[in-house]
């Protein structure tokens, strides 16, 4: 087989084979091997287990097929030793899972559905409508989740962490019941009224209402008895006797919500840390039920920006690490689950102008995300009227694309052996003229766009709700890297579903995403 082929042939392998067998983690910790071993008894353990007493839930917002696949490529790419013979690791934690399943995840409104109503059938079993959280159609009847079964009849504590907002959709449907997932003030009551006993991550939207004249939500959880912790020091000091805490990442981004992985500084906590810190809080001989997002994966994704959901999809993995170390002391009593809610960005590894080739290393180029270039520079090019030119250099130094050189493209030193003359894309960062009066277009739109100019179908398409100039950076190297989008929005790919631990065997196979409430319901004993 050819090598260009390689690539095709291992994605479709991936979806046509939901129940993989135990493969080893070559570049992932050892711990994980060590996990997959015991979980498929090949260590001399027994593979028959009781109900699961610890549960960890991972959920990859917007995280599909496309998305773990192409940031495994992308690593493999960036750990080659530079031979011809292309291979790809296992890179990540979760593909060394013991079992890997399939769900669907169509909502009541459509094939591509949003995560209100994808974290509602994950939580609770029951279809609803898109923007809705755990009620039914009719907006008449609650759904208890998964969480509050589990804390209510069996005593587990209760662990919800994302790195998006805590009252945002997918957390807020493993506590709440609204039909209307903007509804993030009484959202955020009835996560203080749970009385689950870890939340971290992003800040709370909205916390004195709408207008503004509602009590703060932060404190009425400090009067409902919650410690609640907006240092990293602070976050640190916790412990198992510090009681309720609601942990608010202190170095807030777009939206307040944590940064990408990429835009961390040195020191700052990642998801892993957070997710580490809870097993501490959380640990007890009852047991406890811990869900995580990756919530910023589907962000980047809105956006287009494959390096920051890269990068973000990563994060989450190093998460599920933590899970797994903690599966190593506890194998009989333990369940981990990696899942998504739905794809996000219609995500493609391959691109029309790099044929069958792909250059991944690329995206290492890009030192920000779109988010941060937007706050931190973007703003300051329309305050400043910054010439093209001078934004052209910054474009450099962060995304490493550089303005044609002369316009020949002969010059452009190649980066694979095997190029196709036809293509407009080569793999280098020099780009053509044609992607360089995309950018000058992009800037113009940029700098003359107001708040109130309305967007036609013509600009949507070309760059959605975003900075015309970020999004087309992106774009460019994106395709320059072998990858392309098709929406800003979600799509209705099927989601992966790895599982490993007490009761691992039952998520094997194609179902639906309802289905996973009603295999962990099953495996506990919940009513």
């Amino acid at each position: 087989m050819k090598a260009k082929n390689i690539s095709a042939f291992l994605i479709a392998a991936t979806l046509l084979a939901p129940c993989a067998a135990p493969v080893q983690n070559v570049m992932a910790a050892d711990t994980s091997a060590e996990a997959a071993d015991a979980a498929s008894g090949t260590d001399g353990t027994s593979s028959e287990t009781s109900a699961p007493k610890y549960i960890f839930m991972f959920i990859g917002d917007g995280m599909s097929y496309p998305q773990i696949q192409s940031t495994n490529y992308y690593l493999s790419a960036v750990n080659d030793d530079g031979d011809e013979i292309l291979t790809s690791q296992d890179n990540l934690n979760m593909f060394s899972f013991p079992v890997a399943g399939s769900a669907q995840t169509y909502d009541s409104t459509s094939f591509c559905p949003d995560s209100a109503s994808t974290a509602t059938s994950i939580s609770t079993g029951h279809k609803t409508y898109s923007g809705t959280i755990n009620m039914d159609e009719k907006m008449e009847t609650s759904y208890e989740t998964i969480a509050e079964k589990l804390k209510d009849q069996l005593g587990y504590k209760v662990g919800i962490l994302s790195s998006v907002n805590l009252n945002h959709a997918t957390p807020a449907a493993f506590y709440a019941h609204q039909a209307s997932r903007n509804n993030y003030y009484e959202i955020g009551e009835e996560m203080i009224a749970s009385e689950f006993d870890y939340f971290a991550g992003g800040a709370l939207k909205k916390p004195t209402g709408n207008e503004g004249d509602k009590k703060d939500l932060y404190e009425l959880a400090e009067e409902a008895g919650y410690k609640v912790v907006k240092t990293q020091a602070e976050a640190e000091a916790l412990t198992a006797d510090s009681g309720k805490a609601i942990v608010i990442d202190e170095n807030l981004a777009d939206d307040d919500a944590m940064s990408y992985d990429m835009d961390l500084a040195e020191g700052a906590w990642s998801l892993a840390d957070y997710v580490e810190k809870g097993i501490e809080v959380l640990d007890n001989d009852n047991g406890f039920f811990m869900m995580v997002e990756g919530g910023k994966i589907d962000w980047a994704c809105h956006a287009n920006d494959a390096a920051a959901a890269i990068t973000d999809t990563i994060a989450l993995d190093n998460a599920v690490e933590k899970a797994v170390e903690f599966y190593n002391e506890h194998p009989e009593e333990t369940l981990i689950l990696v899942t998504g809610d739905h794809e996000t960005g219609g995500l493609t590894i391959g691109f029309a102008g790099t044929d069958y080739d792909t250059f991944l290393t690329n995206l290492t180029s890009q030192q920000i995300s779109y988010a941060k270039f937007d706050s931190d520079y973007v703003s300051a090019y329309k305050e400043n009227k910054t010439d093209f030119d001078t934004v052209m250099k910054d474009v450099t130094e962060l995304f490493g694309l550089q303005a044609p050189a002369g316009g020949e493209e002969a010059e452009i030193q190649m980066d694979s052996k095997d190029q196709h003359p036809e293509s407009e894309n080569t793999g280098a960062l020099v780009m053509t003229e044609y992607e360089y009066e995309k950018l000058k277009a992009a800037y113009e739109e940029t700098m003359t766009r107001t708040e109130e100019d309305e967007i036609g179908q013509e600009e949507y398409i070309l760059y959605g709700s975003y900075e015309p100039l970020t999004v087309t950076i992106t774009h460019i190297l994106n395709n320059k890297s072998g990858i392309s989008f098709s929406s800003y929005a979600h799509t209705g790919l099927p989601v992966e579903v790895f599982a490993m631990g007490a009761g691992q065997d039952e998520f094997g196979g194609y179902y639906d995403n309802t289905d996973i409430f009603n295999k962990v319901a099953s495996l506990t004993g919940v009513n």
